[in-house]
């Protein structure tokens, strides 16, 4: 790949100035805007303010020291010191043509690959899968595989909601209220009514709740039936889980809930406490501010009436039961025990910030050694609304339940196929509409940046025109299309020549392919890889028009066949990493 080594022959040149000088902050990057040349570094500036030097003065010594004729039309001091690269077209060949070889895909692999938890989904045992488990499921399958084809060792957890008060009320519901004919037909539509019945008759009468209570405290004492009512739920609930899961191609290493970690909740509190990082409050055990670092940084305080007041994270309640954060504790630890990842990503929403934030900061305070270890992220994302501004529901009000999205996705999909392409067989229509209804559903909800709220639009979604995932999969379409056309053999040794603009344009795009990537593993954002995506496609629409491909004589022609070749592998490489399926007719 080309940026390394500019980013290994320019830290040369800076050392050969500035002996001394700390170039780990050193990067180059393709420009914004293709005038100013190919590629740009703007780290001169910085080091002649750390050196107290004229910056434009160190960027023309470093220059100087530059030996970029292999690779580099020129270098270009611009500005107050960046230094602008302009790649020749030879070399742009002689990257494309290891790619055509096989060799990689425009993509470094790590050479010293790191290991990353990726928890996301993280669904509720008994309850319907909804339209709010879309984001974390398709952002956390994303990032897992954009990690995996850069070279990192992934292990992909399903923290599932497994344990805790519901089930109290749903073992109630099973030993009362069961409509075993209904369970047949729909295990969780049944668990949901059993669920809100009981729900309903806790509310109205406190006899009822300690009834439920009753049951749960038995179920975490072990008693035998309500464990086995317990399994049962858990595995209809699965069966839901694991449908929904391969409709949208996403698996998991690991399915790992919180009744996993139960056995471990005692012991954590319990070294909390002995370690003083939690205390006693109010009968309860909770983790207070250390008063290391200044209150507005604090994750346990918060500013009220213009005081700072502790805002503590709960480990244990004053009835000796555990939470949330008792449970995500015993699972960090669990985690850096068993895989000893240098980074773990926790995909929820945005509500969960403060949570995380707490917990993050009480395990830096109760394992100092094994938090200095890992990286800890929470990628957080915003809500789906409707095109009325509100979080998306049904037009009766209910949440949207994820296989009826998903239904509905591929069922106006098929309409628009059965319009486009009548002349292919019901059985090609449907799996066309498969592959675009969902890659659909999955585009629309990754191109945003992921902090963002969206609007959830149909119309937009299937849109075969602007950034939508139907369009990049006909882009990739044509351009198969063409290869097979065109009869090209990537092994046949064809050489690549790049001389007109637009294929400069598009080879340019397509060497820049691997630091996309690296920046969606790097930054948790893989709407840089679907606007990546976009581009690339008006680039190849435009080498179409202006290059003629399988009219053009030889060696011409199989040169761009060669570029047909490449844009087709890396639309779809780049698709796949968001879980994108292809088809090779639209």
């Amino acid at each position: 790949m080309l940026h390394p080594v500019l980013e290994s022959r320019l830290r040369a040149a800076l050392t050969a100035v500035l002996p001394d000088a700390d170039l780990s902050s050193v990067q180059v990057r393709p420009t914004g805007d293709p005038k100013l040349g190919d590629y740009q570094a703007n780290a001169v500036m910085s080091l002649a303010k750390e050196k107290r030097m004229n910056p434009r003065q160190l960027a023309a010594e470093v220059v100087a020291k530059l030996d970029l004729t292999d690779l580099c039309e020129g270098v270009e001091v611009a500005g107050p010191g960046f230094l602008n690269f302009r790649i020749r077209s030879s070399a742009y060949e002689a990257v494309l043509q290891a790619a055509l070889r096989g060799e990689h895909l425009f993509v470094d692999r790590a050479t010293a690959p790191r290991t990353v938890v990726v928890d996301f989904s993280s669904p509720n045992v008994a309850k319907p899968m909804h339209v709010g488990h879309i984001r974390s499921t398709v952002l956390g399958d994303a990032l897992s595989r954009t990690l995996r084809v850069l070279g990192h060792r992934v292990e992909t957890d399903n923290h599932i909601g497994d344990w805790g008060t519901q089930f109290g009320m749903l073992l109630i519901g099973w030993k009362t209220l069961l409509d075993r004919e209904a369970l047949e037909r729909d295990a969780i539509a049944e668990l949901e009514r059993l669920y809100k019945s009981v729900n309903a008759a806790c509310d109205a009468d406190p006899a009822a709740r300690e009834r439920a209570k009753a049951e749960l405290v038995k179920l975490q004492a072990g008693d035998a039936e309500n464990l086995s009512i317990w399994k049962e739920m858990i595995r209809l609930s699965q069966v839901q889980f694991d449908t929904i899961y391969g409709r949208l191609g996403v698996k998991f290493d690991h399915t790992l809930g919180e009744s996993f970690y139960n056995p471990w909740l005692g012991p954590v509190v319990q070294d909390l406490a002995n370690l003083g990082v939690a205390r006693d409050s109010d009968g309860a055990k909770a983790v207070f501010s250390d008063g290391s670092i200044p209150p507005k940084e604090d994750p346990f305080k918060i500013q009220r009436d213009g005081e700072w007041l502790d805002a503590p994270l709960l480990v244990q309640k004053s009835d000796g039961g555990f939470n949330y954060a008792t449970t995500d504790l015993a699972t960090l630890e669990y985690r850096l025990k068993t895989w000893a990842p240098s980074e773990i990503l926790y995909v929820t929403d945005g509500r969960q910030q403060g949570h995380f934030r707490q917990v993050f900061a009480a395990f830096k305070l109760w394992q100092p050694e094994a938090a200095a270890r890992v990286r800890l992220v929470h990628v957080w994302f915003g809500s789906i609304l409707g095109e009325d501004g509100k979080p998306f529901k049904t037009r009766s009000g209910d949440t949207v339940k994820l296989a009826d999205l998903l239904d509905e996705a591929e069922e106006r999909a098929l309409a628009v196929v059965r319009e486009k392409r009548p002349d292919l067989p019901a059985a090609e229509q449907a799996e066309i509409a498969r592959v675009v209804g969902l890659g659909a559903i999955k585009y629309q909800d990754l191109l945003p940046n992921r902090q963002s709220d969206y609007v959830f639009s149909w119309d937009k979604m299937l849109a075969l025109q602007g950034n939508t995932a139907p369009y990049l999969q006909y882009q990739y379409t044509r351009a198969a299309k063409l290869v097979r056309d065109g009869g090209f053999d990537p092994a046949s040794g064809a050489a690549i020549r790049i001389e007109a603009p637009e294929e400069r344009a598009l080879a340019r795009q397509l060497v820049n392919f691997g630091i996309v990537l690296a920046a969606v593993a790097e930054e948790c954002r893989p709407n840089y890889l679907c606007n990546y995506l976009y581009d690339l496609a008006g680039h190849s629409s435009r080498f179409y028009e202006a290059c003629p491909v399988l009219k053009s004589e030889e060696p011409l022609r199989s040169s761009r066949l060669a570029l047909c070749h490449l844009t087709a592998a890396v639309l779809k490489q780049g698709l796949g990493c968001l879980g994108i399926g292809v088809s090779e007719k639209m």
